[in-house]
C-alpha cells in the first residue's frame, strides 16, 4: 500500500479511537487491535503528528502512581473524520472502477 495513503488511514483510525472518550496509548492500541495491528512506536509518531496538526490535545494525569498521557480529539480532528468519510466514497468508487474488469473475466 502507498505509504502516504496508509499514513492518512492510520491517522483517521487513531482519531476514531479517541472520538468518543479521552484515551491513552495502550488503550488506543487495544481498541484498534481487532481492526489493525499498530506498534507503540508507530502510534506515538501518529499521536505527535496529530497533536502538531491540532487534531488532538494531550494532558498528563496520575494513574496508579504513574503519569499517563491522555489524548482528546479536537474539533479539527472531528472534521478530519468527517472529511475522510466523504473522501472514502470517492475511493470506493475508484476501487469499483478498477475491479470492474475482473468481473468480466
Amino acid at each position: 500500500m502507498d505509504i502516504q495513503l496508509k499514513r492518512g488511514l492510520l491517522d483517521v483510525c487513531v482519531l476514531a479511537a479517541i472520538k468518543n472518550e479521552d484515551s491513552y496509548g495502550y488503550k488506543i492500541i487495544k481498541d484498534m487491535k481487532p481492526y489493525i495491528e499498530l506498534s507503540e512506536s508507530t502510534l506515538y509518531t501518529i499521536l505527535k503528528r496529530l497533536e502538531i496538526a491540532n487534531m488532538l490535545t494531550v494532558r498528563t494525569a496520575e494513574h496508579d502512581g504513574r503519569l499517563r498521557k491522555y489524548y482528546r480529539i479536537t474539533d479539527a480532528g472531528l472534521r478530519r473524520i468527517e472529511e475522510f468519510k466523504s473522501e472514502w466514497k470517492e475511493v470506493i468508487s475508484i476501487y469499483q472502477f478498477v475491479v470492474r474488469e475482473d468481473s468480466h473475466e
